[in-house]
């Protein structure tokens, strides 16, 4: 990730961008690791402010799954077995 700078034109791009990634995985020695860069390469408020960027877009697909916008298809096969044991489908209204 080195030429991510570069490429990007995002000064720290390589910290960010692995934070970003850790923190939308479920290895917490992994998300640690990336808070802990963040935090020595950019300081608390770089910190917040991404962990706040990163849960805004978080929050925002689910706000969007939640208002109907259609479920991708690897979405939907991923979560079959889950929404069919939660009887999720039978509260959609396009059926």
């Amino acid at each position: 990730m080195d030429g991510d700078a570069a490429r990007t034109g995002v000064p720290h791009a390589a910290v960010l961008l692995a934070f970003a990634e850790a923190m939308l995985g479920d290895d917490a020695a992994a998300q640690g690791t990336a808070r802990a860069a963040l935090h020595a390469t950019l300081g608390d408020a770089a910190l917040v402010d991404a962990a706040a960027l990163v849960a805004s877009f978080n929050a925002v697909v689910k706000i969007a799954d939640a208002t109907g916008i259609p479920l991708e298809d690897y979405k939907a096969r991923a979560t079959e077995s889950l929404r069919a044991g939660l009887g999720l489908d039978a509260l959609r209204s396009d059926q």
